[in-house]
């Protein structure tokens, strides 16, 4: 009680989060034309800038403001503050739930570009980076909180698949979601993939990923703004249902067999500048 009693009156945190948001609405949408389409800037990624520029992990010269105490409170209010936005998703999926069940196998299909990870970062991590078993669990997924699970229960969070999840998991908080929202801004608007496909690419389950993936999607194509946001909301949820036995069963034994192949390879091949 008291640490709720805390966390409620502690002003120094909301005043930073208040003035943040005013700031952020002030500068509105920036569209930035880059050729092959344009860049929305939104006021999430803003918030976003302006919250990493006072945090005193990130700048010293930010613990004049911010201190541990307001960096220990803030961290759990992160999953309160979202859930206004997922509750959201939820009045919208009701209503196009026609357009949810037209989107069929695709929408359950989808969650298999999560092993994307394993192809495309893992040879990379252990092959170019010569990373050790932090690859595994830096690789086997987008390292959301359901991944974490996996592999504090299978190795322990002290392990060395531990410190790779959480590698993941901590840049992903700080870069994901701007990265998301780029993405989602630009791929919108080159016409390369339909609007359908990319909203549903937006449920990764992840609420700020999600949110402002969608969020973009929705400034680029403002006339299909509900049906982005169902398909987005649906996807997320259809990833944490399945994505947790994804991870469990395809995932991680496979990264698992990976790692048994190209570690051996890595560890024969020479380091650049070494003699053979």
């Amino acid at each position: 009680m008291d640490k709720i009693k805390e966390t409620v009156m502690d002003w120094r945190l909301h005043l930073t989060v208040l003035a943040i948001t005013i700031l952020a609405e002030l500068i509105g949408i920036v569209q930035i034309p880059i050729g092959i389409g344009s860049i929305l800037l939104l006021p999430l990624l803003y918030a976003f800038v302006f919250g990493l520029l006072i945090n005193p992990h990130v700048f010293k010269l930010a613990k004049g403001w911010i201190r541990e105490r307001e960096v220990q409170t803030a961290s759990p209010l992160i999953v309160i503050a979202i859930m206004p936005f997922i509750a959201k998703f939820g009045t919208i999926i009701g209503p196009s739930i026609n357009e949810i069940i037209d989107a069929g196998p695709a929408l359950i299909m989808q969650e298999l570009g999560n092993l994307g990870t394993i192809v495309i970062a893992f040879p990379v991590a252990v092959l170019v980076f010569r990373m050790g078993r932090e690859s595994i669990g830096a690789c086997f997924s987008v390292a959301r909180e359901p991944n974490i699970a996996i592999i504090a229960e299978k190795y322990g969070l002290k392990s060395q698949e531990g410190t790779g999840v959480m590698g993941v998991y901590v840049v992903g908080t700080l870069f994901g979601t701007f990265t998301f929202a780029i993405l989602a801004s630009i791929l919108a608007t080159t016409g390369a993939f339909s609007i359908e496909a990319l909203a549903m690419a937006c449920g990764i389950g992840s609420g700020s990923m999600m949110a402002a993936c969608s969020g973009a999607l929705a400034n680029a194509v403002p006339e299909m703004e509900e049906q982005i946001l169902a398909l987005a909301g649906a996807s997320n949820v259809l990833t944490y249902a399945t994505g947790l036995y994804l991870g469990i069963f395809v995932a991680l034994p496979l990264t698992e067999k990976l790692y048994a192949l190209l570690g051996r390879k890595a560890d024969d091949t020479p380091m650049t500048g070494e003699s053979k």
